[in-house]
């Protein structure tokens, strides 16, 4: 896996808190794409990071990830502006 994916996954995600089912997979990639978008990198394709997320035993459609870090905030403020 790449550095670019293990980078993502470390800065992202996390499994350290209690999460009602996980994240599903537009989330994951939504958040992703703010990752990338922080981080001024080109995004990969979905399927690229299912893929990575496999390679790591995770499931990308039931996973216990919960989003963590400034990609976290990026995603949710950009997809609920009216919490802005």
């Amino acid at each position: 896996m790449s550095a670019h994916f293990d980078r993502f996954l470390a800065e992202a995600l996390t499994t350290d808190r209690e999460t009602d089912g996980g994240l599903a997979k537009e989330e994951l990639y939504g958040l992703y794409t703010s990752w990338c978008l922080i981080n001024q990198s080109q995004p990969e394709p979905a399927e690229a990071l299912w893929a990575a997320l496999e390679s790591h035993r995770i499931k990308p459609d039931n996973n216990t990830l919960a989003m963590s870090g400034p990609a976290a905030l990026d995603y949710i403020v950009c997809s609920s502006p009216d919490l802005a």
